[in-house]
């Protein structure tokens, strides 16, 4: 994976070769990596990491990702934009432990109307073992939770990361 410029502390911006195509409104090829450490309350009785928490993990990776947009979750809801998870998909390969150092890739699968796909990778930092990989599907919708149409700064903050 080409990296690409580090901006602030916790994250960077990747471009993944090759997976680009003519419709940009799918699989736009950037990622923005997060680190987080596992906390002794991420993990089980048997010092492994909670299956739960992968889920946190990647909202992490999304919050991150927005970060890099120039744009947060807070201000989208002043606005009275809201991404509820309409769906989340998740893949298990190897277990953590406390203490382990993990990166979360995220980048966006799928632009909507009024939808968002997000993907991610879980990898350990050290070894670079892949840990996860996984999907949410965001649905755009007003304060009284009626679909709309995503803003269209998201849409142009995407196109600017990607380089369209």
């Amino acid at each position: 994976m080409k990296k690409g410029t580090v901006h602030g502390s916790r994250g960077r911006v990747s471009r993944r070769k090759g997976s680009t195509t003519e419709d940009s409104s799918r699989g736009l090829g950037i990622a923005v990596e997060a680190e987080i450490r596992v906390r002794y309350g991420d993990t089980d009785k048997m010092g492994v990491g909670y299956y739960g928490r992968y889920l946190e993990w990647f909202e992490v990776g999304r919050t991150e990702f927005f970060r890099r947009l120039g744009l947060t979750y807070a201000e989208l809801e002043r606005r009275s934009f809201f991404l509820p998870v309409v769906e989340v998909y998740c893949k298990y390969r190897t277990s953590v432990r406390y203490d382990d150092l993990l990166r979360i890739r995220t980048s966006v699968l799928e632009v909507g109307k009024a939808s968002i796909t997000f993907e991610y990778e879980i990898v350990r930092n050290g070894d670079t073992v892949l840990i996860a990989t996984g999907h949410t599907v965001h649905g755009c919708v007003d304060e009284c939770g009626k679909l709309v149409r995503l803003p269209e700064e998201v849409k142009t903050a995407l196109a600017s990361l990607s380089g369209s």
